[in-house]
């Protein structure tokens, strides 16, 4: 679906802003920010012009550049920049003083061991006392939170063995593992959740 010649996705339409309402108190002092995953851009483009104190960095997979520099090109902000090739597997961090991470609807994309490879990379290369925040579905203790849930993850599962929804308990003990303390657990629209961790000192 494209919405004048970009990638439009409704789900970042319609969560931007109970997200960016929580995002922005605890990006007040960070300077750059990874996002990890950038996928149509849509949250990039909304979310930095509103935050000019902080660099706002994007990537994802090569494929999906194009598309991200669409809404850059269509909402420029000079704290903005453009995509750099990001596979959590595969390729390293970027060569940058990092403070925050943001990532949003990827876990349940990720396979389980690209999960864990996300979590290492953050811990490894995050400044201390960084933040690290995640949005996405959750379960709590092997139980879906919605009936919505349950039949998304089966979807999920049915088109790829390796995605589903991950559960809290499992994705907090790889940010336990790499020092990153849990600071808030945000119950979003749609059956969300925003998780929100520090990098210890």
């Amino acid at each position: 679906m494209t919405f004048r010649d970009k990638p439009f996705s409704q789900a970042c339409e319609n969560n931007k802003a109970p997200i960016f309402a929580l995002l922005a108190p605890v990006l007040q002092d960070k300077t750059h920010l990874l996002e990890i995953g950038s996928g149509t851009g849509q949250h990039a483009a909304w979310f930095a012009p509103q935050l000019p104190h902080l660099i706002w960095q994007t990537s994802d997979l090569s494929e999906n550049h194009a598309g991200i520099l669409r809404w850059l090109e269509a909402y420029p902000s000079t704290n903005l920049r453009a995509p750099i090739e990001l596979n959590v597997a595969q390729t390293g961090w970027p060569d940058a003083t990092i403070d925050a991470v943001y990532t949003a609807n990827t876990a349940h994309i990720m396979a389980w061991q690209e999960v864990q490879a996300m979590f290492q990379l953050v811990s490894s290369n995050l400044s201390a006392n960084g933040i690290f925040c995640l949005y996405g579905p959750m379960k709590y203790a092997g139980e879906h939170s919605s009936e919505s849930n349950r039949i998304f993850d089966l979807r999920l599962r049915e088109g790829f063995a390796h995605r589903g929804i991950r559960d809290f308990h499992e994705i907090n003990q790889l940010a336990l593992d790499g020092d990153l303390i849990l600071l808030d657990d945000h119950a979003m629209p749609a059956n969300n959740r925003l998780l929100i961790w520090q990098k210890s000192t």
